[in-house]
């Protein structure tokens, strides 16, 4: 059968009934790419599989929880939602409520949205409002409007978003056979580590798995509240996506780190643009910035700047590593969503006449 979307593949685990209005744009059942220069780079016969989660309609993880969290807002009788966003939120809520045919009320900081999502939300028609504030500011006004107002909250304090985006961990499992000993995230607000944890323990639970993962979550420098332990009240990364200060599932991952016994820790912009680079010039995947943290992180791992506390680290140094471990990267969102990245990296296209000889010598080939 044709795939239909996560709620039809995984309906049993999900908050659904026969009576929910399902609202899909058939999300989910994106590619788990193996990575042979990963994989190398780890050595002792490791796999390292990036989960592309920008190939989801609206280009990024958040149409898994959005398919879920509009279908049973649609089933509660709400005929309006509204979220606070860094961008990929309002570009998937915007498109699923088109998608249902009700309003969308978005609200995000001034001139801090990448191109790309902000252009998303507008031609899906969404209600955009923009804050001279940050995202926290966002996410305090849509809380108080949602608790007055006739509007649905779909940013990922609605646990119906978390239920979709465990749906990442269930495919992830089910193509490998098992679950991977480590899986590197970015972490911004911290929806996607908290669902991704809860998707492989009840994957466990369901026979379906054996072990489970420990969780690598990696904020940028400029905006890394879990990892510094206080909220930063004007966050600061290139990576739009997670350039957050106060996150909403803060409590949770810390807890599925620990639970894990996992790692929260950070990586700088020249890292996660390094990354962001590497990724498309060796395994031909393109992401936004803030997906490009987990590579990032990895990377880090793998090198002399390694936290202390990192188990993967930790276990390299001792030669304790199994094997033939397993990890997985999700990379969040697709590059398009930032085009204008590409400036940060200096790159362009090599302009000449239109001449057969000039053409041989931009190409560096010889005359």
């Amino acid at each position: 059968m044709s795939w239909r979307g996560i709620i039809e593949a995984y309906r049993p685990f999900l908050p659904v009934s026969n009576k929910t209005p399902v609202v899909t744009l058939n999300e989910g059942n994106t590619p788990l790419i193996f990575s042979p220069r990963l994989s190398e780079m780890v050595g002792r016969e490791a796999s390292v599989y990036i989960k592309y989660e920008g190939l989801n309609p609206t280009g990024s993880f958040k149409d898994r929880g959005m398919t879920v969290a509009i279908s049973r807002a649609i089933e509660k009788g709400s005929r309006a939602v509204i979220c606070a966003s860094t961008g990929n939120t309002s570009a998937a809520a915007a498109a699923y409520a088109a998608r249902a045919g009700i309003d969308c009320f978005v609200l995000l900081p001034k001139g801090k949205i990448a191109r790309g999502k902000l252009a998303q939300a507008l031609m899906c028609g969404a209600k955009v409002i923009a804050l001279r504030g940050n995202f926290d500011d966002a996410l305090r006004l849509v809380r108080d409007i949602g608790e007055n107002y006739p509007v649905a909250i779909v940013n990922s304090t609605n646990q119906d978003r978390i239920e979709g985006q465990k749906t990442a961990a269930f495919e992830i499992v089910d193509v490998l056979g098992e679950a991977p000993d480590y899986h590197f995230l970015p972490v911004g607000n911290a929806g996607n580590i908290t669902a991704y944890w809860k998707g492989y323990r009840e994957w466990r639970e369901a026979g379906r798995s054996k072990k489970l993962p420990k969780m690598m979550g990696f904020e940028a420098a400029g905006a890394a509240p879990i990892f510094h332990e206080k909220v930063i009240k004007k966050p600061d990364t290139v990576a739009t996506a997670i350039r957050i200060g106060n996150p909403a599932s803060w409590k949770q991952a810390e807890m599925a780190i620990s639970q894990s016994h996992g790692l929260m820790d950070i990586v700088t912009d020249d890292e996660i643009l390094a990354a962001q680079k590497w990724l498309a010039m060796n395994d031909g995947i393109f992401v936004e910035p803030a997906s490009a943290a987990s590579i990032a992180g990895l990377i880090k791992c793998l090198g002399k700047a390694s936290c202390r506390k990192c188990p993967l680290a930790a276990e390299l140094r001792a030669s304790l590593l199994p094997k033939a471990v397993t990890i997985v990267c999700t990379v969040t969102g697709h590059g398009l969503k930032d085009p204008d990245v590409v400036d940060l990296h200096h790159l362009k296209p090599v302009t000449v006449w239109p001449s057969r000889d000039r053409v041989i010598k931009a190409m560096g080939l010889s005359l």
